[in-house]
Protein backbone atom coordinates (compact mmCIF):
# COMPACT_ATOMS: atom_id res chain seq x y z
CA UNK A 1 0.00 0.00 0.00
CA UNK A 2 1.64 3.51 -0.90
CA UNK A 3 1.42 6.33 1.74
CA UNK A 4 0.74 9.19 -0.90
CA UNK A 5 0.26 10.03 -4.54
CA UNK A 6 1.05 13.01 -5.86
CA UNK A 7 -0.57 14.56 -8.72
CA UNK A 8 0.74 17.78 -10.90
CA UNK A 9 -2.01 20.18 -10.83
CA UNK A 10 -1.60 22.93 -13.69
CA UNK A 11 -3.88 25.65 -15.38
CA UNK A 12 -5.37 24.13 -18.83
CA UNK A 13 -4.88 25.91 -21.87
CA UNK A 14 -8.22 25.84 -22.47
CA UNK A 15 -9.48 26.92 -19.26
CA UNK A 16 -10.18 24.97 -16.02
CA UNK A 17 -7.16 22.96 -14.65
CA UNK A 18 -5.64 19.28 -15.43
CA UNK A 19 -4.15 16.28 -13.30
CA UNK A 20 -1.27 14.30 -13.48
CA UNK A 21 -0.74 11.56 -11.32
CA UNK A 22 3.15 10.62 -10.83
CA UNK A 23 3.74 6.68 -11.40
CA UNK A 24 -0.11 6.17 -12.46
CA UNK A 25 -2.31 6.67 -15.28
CA UNK A 26 -4.97 8.80 -13.68
CA UNK A 27 -5.63 11.77 -15.10
CA UNK A 28 -8.43 14.05 -14.64
CA UNK A 29 -9.73 17.74 -15.60
CA UNK A 30 -12.03 20.32 -14.35
CA UNK A 31 -13.48 24.12 -14.45
CA UNK A 32 -12.66 24.80 -10.69
CA UNK A 33 -10.25 23.80 -7.94
CA UNK A 34 -12.95 22.36 -5.96
CA UNK A 35 -14.84 20.24 -8.47
CA UNK A 36 -10.74 18.88 -9.56
CA UNK A 37 -10.03 17.52 -5.87
CA UNK A 38 -13.52 16.13 -5.72
CA UNK A 39 -12.37 14.59 -9.42
CA UNK A 40 -9.04 13.57 -8.28
CA UNK A 41 -10.69 11.50 -5.28
CA UNK A 42 -13.12 10.11 -7.47
CA UNK A 43 -10.52 8.64 -10.01
CA UNK A 44 -7.92 7.48 -7.20
CA UNK A 45 -11.29 5.69 -5.57
CA UNK A 46 -11.75 4.13 -9.09
CA UNK A 47 -8.09 3.55 -10.02
CA UNK A 48 -7.21 1.45 -6.64
CA UNK A 49 -8.35 -1.62 -4.63
CA UNK A 50 -9.74 -0.81 -1.24
CA UNK A 51 -6.80 -2.79 0.34
CA UNK A 52 -4.10 -0.37 -2.30
CA UNK A 53 -5.50 2.86 -1.45
CA UNK A 54 -2.95 5.36 -1.08
CA UNK A 55 -3.66 7.20 2.67
CA UNK A 56 -2.60 10.83 0.81
CA UNK A 57 -3.54 12.54 -2.27
CA UNK A 58 -0.64 15.60 -2.61
CA UNK A 59 -1.14 17.96 -5.26
CA UNK A 60 2.01 19.74 -6.90
CA UNK A 61 0.62 23.07 -8.22
CA UNK A 62 2.25 24.24 -10.84
CA UNK A 63 1.92 27.61 -12.66
CA UNK A 64 3.79 29.13 -15.87
CA UNK A 65 4.51 32.98 -15.97
CA UNK A 66 6.48 34.72 -18.37
CA UNK A 67 8.42 38.01 -17.02
CA UNK A 68 9.08 40.34 -20.27
CA UNK A 69 12.74 41.60 -19.87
Amino acid sequence: MAKEIIFLVEESAEGGYEAKALGHSIYTESETLEELKKAIRDAVKCHFEEKEMPQMIRLHMVKDEVIAV
